[in-house]
């Protein structure tokens, strides 16, 4: 008999949990997501209000009032495919409220705008081969509901438009005509203008080709060289004289370009200078930003939310700082009110998390890894959450860094190496070398003391990814090391549980079966049937691989986040091992286990 094991995540926000049942034939390990589920605070001691939202690399915001409350909402898309809604609670701060909006698959890129007039927004989005799909919304104005219209939108010819798949297209009536204008950018920095034209026989609007050089605007690289690609814009009265004007984000542009109409709202005239915004300190990040406006403090002025999506310009450096507010402090005056607007952990790029007792109070402390250091581009971090509340009712606070060699890419393990009892630190980084750091029970940066630079190497490849496992049962712990590739390095320990000796005895543990690049593994007792089974995150996020032996289990339908480092943990104590995940956007992300059933044979 074989037992099969199903893990059903539903990704929902904190407040509304849902889970998925267990089938008929399967036993269901469930998980909700849940974004505040303990306090964790920051350095300073001030408590994050979305600590495990996930973090960002490439925000694409949008602001709308999406349920008719006159209030504001975002939109944010982070990955390919995905649009999280995000809504203010009645202290005004922010919360997840679906984190794959309505399941809608936006592909590339999204823009919603009411095309029809009927007081709604409708949707249009990328679809495949940078085509553009229209969602024509058939709900309410507070309980919208999209259909497809138009899976290809054509123009009045029958010819499908074409969008470059990298830029953000937008819409508004650029010529103040009562016709909605859509704005293509291009790769070569111009723009495409189309008018629309009235509807098809599905109620998708049809337009019309105006011209493929709105205005003769090109813009190209201020900086030398002169260089042009990946852009967006909004269109919005930025200097309040009564017409539409134009900012630019680019690739190629560290700020934002403001595109000023010198002309009238009829007949707009956009020949004059490229003005870097806003004028008093003009925006410098590493490029790519996608300006929304949209009035978010209530005193009748447009601000701006600009996501960072990252260009040219030293890309590192914005890993953290990649979420704008700029408020409208008195008019033309625009004023940085944030560079993190969603305020969650955020520690650079490419987190992962190991769970232990470090400081040998009785409870589990957090460190975290990541691939560069946002103020440091030399190494990678290492940073220590420790768990100030109890074993059952956990709190963290960022206590900083510890002392690590400095590497790229450090990916942490905890286990007891020498007998102690207190876990001692393995890392992995982007290079073979696996070093191994022993935890002295000082308190501070320096509790890790190393004891070897490469315990072991990894026999080929890079991105070391280590997990401590006695996966024979002999009372020491054993290596294991995912590798870029996919492949999974098993060393076992032929010295003791006080003198860790690691002789490698295959290259490739999963026998040529592969899990996607960047394998995590990570071994883990999921059913209560005191059988560990063998979990591996990957490069491409969604669902790890799942082995039972070198059986993979092929049921599992979990949702992780890019560059996915799963930890099951009993972060509570109460015997029920939780699920962390760190991922791509320098945050961690938080699942609780909800379900008590345990596999049955099929």
């Amino acid at each position: 008999m074989t037992r099969r094991l199903a893990l059903l995540l539903a990704l929902t926000c904190c407040t509304h949990p849902r889970t998925i049942s267990p089938t008929a034939s399967t036993a269901a390990v469930s998980f909700d997501r849940r974004i505040s589920p303990f306090p964790v605070a920051d350095s300073t001691g001030r408590p994050y209000a979305l600590p495990f939202l996930g973090g960002f690399e490439h925000p694409r915001p949008q602001l709308v009032d999406i349920d008719g409350d006159g209030v504001l909402d975002l939109f944010i898309q982070e990955n390919s495919g995905q649009l999280e809604l995000f809504q203010r609670n009645s202290a005004g701060a922010w919360q997840l409220r679906d984190e794959r909006f309505q399941g809608i698959d936006i592909g590339e890129w999204y823009r919603f705008v009411d095309v029809d007039g009927d007081g709604l927004y409708d949707l249009f989005a990328e679809s495949p081969l940078s085509n553009i799909r229209y969602y024509r919304n058939v709900g309410t104005k507070t309980a919208p509901r999209f259909q497809v219209a138009a899976d290809t939108l054509k123009d009045v010819t029958g010819v499908a438009i074409y969008a470059d798949r990298q830029n953000i297209a937008q819409f508004a009536d650029i010529d103040c005509n009562g016709k909605l204008d859509m704005l293509l950018g291009r790769v070569d920095g111009t723009i495409t203008r189309y008018e629309m034209d009235g509807f098809d026989a599905n109620q998708a609007p049809r337009f019309r080709l105006i011209t493929e050089r709105f205005e003769d605007i090109q813009i190209i690289g201020q900086r030398t060289p002169s260089l042009h690609g990946a852009n967006t814009m909004a269109v919005f009265d930025v200097d309040g004289d009564g017409d539409p004007d134009i900012l630019w984000g680019d690739f190629f542009e560290p700020g934002l370009l403001w595109i000023r109409n010198q002309g009238t709202c009829a007949h707009p005239d956009f020949h004059g200078d490229r003005i870097p915004f806003p004028l008093q300190a003009p925006l410098e990040t590493s490029g790519y930003n996608a300006p929304a406006p949209g009035d978010l403090n209530g005193d009748g002025r447009t601000d701006l939310v600009v996501g960072v999506l990252g260009g040219a310009f030293n890309p590192v450096k914005t890993s953290t700082a990649n979420l704008y507010e700029l408020d409208q402090t008195a008019p033309g005056v625009w004023t940085v009110a944030t560079t993190h607007l969603l305020d969650d952990i955020d520690l650079g790029a490419e987190t992962i998390p190991a769970f232990g007792d470090i400081d040998g109070d009785g409870d589990l402390d957090i460190v975290v890894g990541t691939k560069i250091e946002p103020d440091n581009p030399k190494t990678g971090g290492m940073y220590w959450f420790e768990n100030v509340g109890t074993r059952t009712a956990p709190a963290f606070r960022l206590r900083g860094h510890l002392a690590v060699l400095p590497a790229f890419h450090n990916a942490p393990a905890l286990g007891d190496l020498d007998g102690d009892g207190l876990p001692d630190l393995v890392v992995g980084q982007f290079q073979d070398a696996v070093a191994w750091y022993r935890n002295t029970g000082k308190p501070g940066p320096n509790r890790f003391v190393l004891v070897d630079s490469a315990i072991v190497r990894l026999p080929r490849g890079s991105n070391a990814v280590p997990e401590l496992f006695d996966i024979d049962g002999d009372g020491d712990l054993d290596l294991f090391i995912g590798d870029a590739s996919g492949r999974i390095a098993f060393f076992r320990n032929d010295g003791t549980p006080r003198s860790p000796r690691f002789t490698l005895v295959t290259d490739d543990y999963l026998g040529g079966q592969r899990v996607g690049r960047r394998a995590v593994p990570r071994f883990v007792d999921l059913d209560g049937d005191g059988r560990s089974a063998l979990i591996v995150g990957s490069e491409q996020g969604g669902a790890p691989a799942v082995f039972r032996g070198l059986v993979r289990d092929s049921s599992v339908m979990v949702q992780l986040p890019p560059y996915s480092a799963p930890a099951f943990v009993d972060v509570r104590g109460i015997g029920v091992r939780d699920l962390f995940g760190g991922g791509a956007g320098g945050g961690l992300v938080y699942l609780r286990r909800v379900d008590t059933f345990r596999s049955r044979p099929s």
